[in-house]
């Protein structure tokens, strides 16, 4: 009796994330910002790695390396990801619906679970129309075919773990704020400082001589594009990751009081 009624609750709670979940991706493709989000990533890769003759340019390259797009989606993410979180959880505070959900067999935990594992999906299908580029480099090579899969693989894996660490960040700055414009503001500038800003800071207050491995985002970042899937680079993201999505939690408990 004890482990059917387990069972049920389980059942539940996994039934209450999916439908946190299909909210944040309905949402996403019903309303203007979800195809905004879209059609920017692509427009501004394309203009910057196509057109514009800047370091980005992977035509002017004079080799198939796709390292500009991931460089240059790095920081188009530091914006794009803040855009896409600043309403989850300050609109369902505005509205009131945050309330009404503390009121189901839900945990705090999986309500941001369902609602973090929403905006992953949706940042996997922002990335799926840039294989497009990698299969302009495989044509268009002196040689066909001539490129480096390992590299471009860890490349994307760098990058997913960027965007969802970015995802993170602005999904707790969505959670101290029912203003989406205020979540919007406070996540870019956090993750623009973790992601750069923070190594830069700690390189103008450091003395001569000292020596530091990175703390920021960007060299573990770098690290993983180069190939090599570094287990303290894994850990260091995924360890981000869950602290901000507890802290998350916690503040989500707070407004719950």
């Amino acid at each position: 009796m004890v482990w059917a009624s387990l069972q049920a609750i389980t059942l539940i709670v996994s039934l209450k994330m999916y439908a946190l979940f299909k909210k944040e991706i309905r949402y996403f493709f019903t309303s203007p910002i979800g195809f905004t989000i879209i059609s920017l990533f692509i427009l501004l890769n394309g203009l910057f790695l196509t057109v514009f003759k800047t370091d980005y340019n992977i035509f002017n390259a004079g080799f198939a390396d796709l390292l500009p797009f991931f460089k240059l989606s790095s920081w188009v993410f530091v914006f794009l990801v803040p855009a896409l979180t600043m309403r989850s959880i300050s609109e369902e505070k505005r509205s009131g619906m945050l309330t009404l959900l503390f009121t189901k067999p839900i945990s705090v935990w999986h309500i941001v679970l369902g609602k973090y594992l929403g905006i992953l999906f949706l940042l996997f299908v922002i990335l799926l129309p840039s294989v497009i580029y990698v299969y302009m480099l495989w044509i268009l090579g002196n040689t066909t075919g001539n490129l480096d899969i390992a590299g471009i693989v860890g490349s994307y894996i760098a990058l997913f773990l960027l965007v969802a660490t970015f995802a993170a960040v602005g999904l707790w700055a969505s959670s101290v704020s029912s203003n989406q414009i205020i979540s919007f503001v406070l996540s870019a500038f956090l993750c623009f400082f973790l992601f750069f800003g923070l190594d830069q800071l700690i390189a103008f207050i450091a003395p001569d001589g000292y020596s530091y491995n990175g703390f920021g985002f960007q060299p573990h970042f770098d690290a993983i594009s180069r190939g090599v899937l570094d287990t303290k680079n894994l850990v260091y993201f995924i360890s981000i990751i869950l602290f901000f999505n507890y802290i998350t939690t916690l503040s989500l408990k707070s407004y719950k009081r």
